[in-house]
């Protein structure tokens, strides 16, 4: 038996909440438990339903949908967000990365791949529209190419995990983010003690800050 997928939807437009929710709600296993026209609202209807999937506008009355994405994630870490806005330039998709958002898809989308979109958010994959899955290889390349030389020991992977410790997140925290087990990240965290020969995190991140990782100066998070 298929495991229901509890889903907020959370825009100002009725029109468009009404015409998501009847797709969703016509899909097997899929139920739209939830709605909001604000980002304000979208949390407590978060708070109050507990969802596994939230469909998010970005730009919403009251609290926009980064600060929404947010808030709502500091409440249920486990939950899954997927953008679902009119608008694709860099500053918001990496902005809605940067606040949790697992997912970053256009309006325009077929009806077809957001039912998809959804689905794969709930099984913890993450998932963006063409156009902006280049957009961000190319940004992120850049990054990289930008910090090969920082601790040239790590994998680029290793270095992924570092940087979000140097930002302040913990395993749980950072395998949320890069959408890995806990298992991976203690096995990445443990090699970068390693390759770095450090007693442990609080060195590992002093080590990193002082190339230049993370911290309050932190412009931009690689994802794998």
């Amino acid at each position: 038996m298929e495991v229901e997928t509890r889903v907020v939807i959370a825009d100002d437009h009725p029109v468009f909440r009404r015409g998501l929710k009847a797709l969703l709600d016509s899909e097997d296993g899929l139920s739209v438990v939830g709605e909001a026209s604000d980002g304000v609202e979208a949390v407590s209807v978060v708070l109050e339903m507990v969802p596994d999937v939230v469909v998010l506008d970005l730009h919403m009355p009251v609290l926009d949908g980064v600060e929404a994405c947010k808030r709502m994630l500091k409440a249920q870490q486990s939950l899954g967000i997927l953008v679902l806005t009119m608008h694709e330039d860099d500053e918001l998709v990496f902005a809605a990365m940067k606040s949790g958002a697992r997912g970053y898809l256009v309006k325009t989308t077929d009806d077809d791949e957001i039912v998809r979109a959804v689905r794969a958010i709930r099984a913890g994959e993450a998932i963006f529209s063409a156009t902006i899955a280049q957009r961000m290889t190319g940004y992120f390349a850049a990054i990289s190419s930008s910090r090969t030389t920082l601790f040239p020991q790590l994998t680029d992977r290793e270095r992924n995990v570092l940087e979000l410790m140097a930002s302040g997140l913990d395993n749980t925290s950072i395998a949320h983010r890069l959408s890995l087990s806990q298992k991976t990240v203690r096995n990445r965290v443990s090699a970068i003690f390693t390759k770095l020969q450090v007693a442990g995190r609080a060195e590992a991140i002093v080590r990193a800050r002082e190339a230049g990782l993370g911290g309050p100066s932190q412009t931009g998070t690689t994802v794998t």
